[in-house]
């Protein structure tokens, strides 16, 4: 166990060695998440804490942006939280969302969250093949003639690749920042327990623990990404990545856990 101000350190005598795995998001509402088949298969203990809060930008505030929702017949989402947040702008603002909307969403989970909010037709759902942006970018450009785009994202956080690609294609859109992103602390978690595997979901979430613990080294901790742009954060911040999310054979972290935890752990 460390004290305050002490490097965060994590005993890997072998692979073999992964018994805790933090996930730097909140705890499933059910248990029927699959992270939990992990524990039941593999005999780990997972940790749930999420790394970053998203604060709304009220509607108040959202107008200074002078956007208007309403003209835009296409919306881009690269997350479940980015779906929250446009939906309850909109509703703030009691603004009409035209049922012939289009939604391009980053993966398949994230497009079938829009059922919470709107009557889900494929026709004007779209997603990409394998949970990156090139396969995001395929299903846009199927559909982008005559389309304005909106990509809503946090205040500071959107994906550079994403906006290159919008203005390369000479696509109409905007930005429209709708929430904020701010680093939860996570000091007490971090020093109370030694975890053999941390997954990120965001690079907001990478931005977080070295905002709590400077000194962080990773010392034999594996680290796991979801996202390029996550992936990119871990490997900026001069951190190495072992568990990468999506990829072909593992489209959702629990997926790549169950990849690398198959190779290191013999199954109950």
């Amino acid at each position: 166990m460390l004290k305050n101000g002490e490097k965060h350190a994590v005993k890997t005598d072998s692979v073999k060695a992964v018994k805790k795995i933090l996930i730097t998001q909140p705890k499933p509402e059910t248990d029927k998440s699959p992270y939990f088949e992990l524990i039941r298969k593999y005999d780990v203990e997972l940790a749930f804490h999420p790394f970053i809060i998203l604060e709304p930008i009220p509607a108040k505030d959202f107008r200074k942006q002078k956007i208007d929702i309403a003209s835009y017949s296409a919306v881009i989402f690269t997350s479940r939280h980015a779906i929250d947040h446009f939906f309850r702008t909109c509703e703030e603002m009691k603004v009409s969302i035209s049922q012939d909307t289009k939604y391009f969403c980053i993966t398949e989970a994230v497009a079938l969250y829009l059922q919470k909010f709107i009557l889900y037709r494929k026709r004007k759902v779209f997603y990409g093949a394998d949970g990156t942006n090139k396969s995001m970018f395929d299903a846009i450009n199927k559909h982008k003639e005559n389309e304005k785009f909106l990509y809503p994202c946090s205040e500071n956080q959107q994906d550079n690749e994403i906006v290159g690609w919008l203005k390369n294609n000479n696509c109409e859109f905007a930005t429209p920042f709708m929430y904020r992103t701010i680093s939860n602390n996570v000091k007490e978690v971090m020093v109370k327990s030694e975890f053999d595997i941390i997954c990120f979901f965001t690079p907001s979430g990478v931005k977080s623990l070295f905002d709590n613990l400077p000194k962080f080294k990773q010392n034999g901790t594996k680290i796991g990404a979801f996202g390029n742009n996550t992936s990119k954060a871990v490997q900026d911040a001069g951190l190495t990545l072992d568990i990468k999310a999506p990829e072909p054979q593992a489209p959702s972290m629990v997926s790549a856990l169950e990849k690398y935890l198959s190779t290191v752990l013999k199954k109950k």
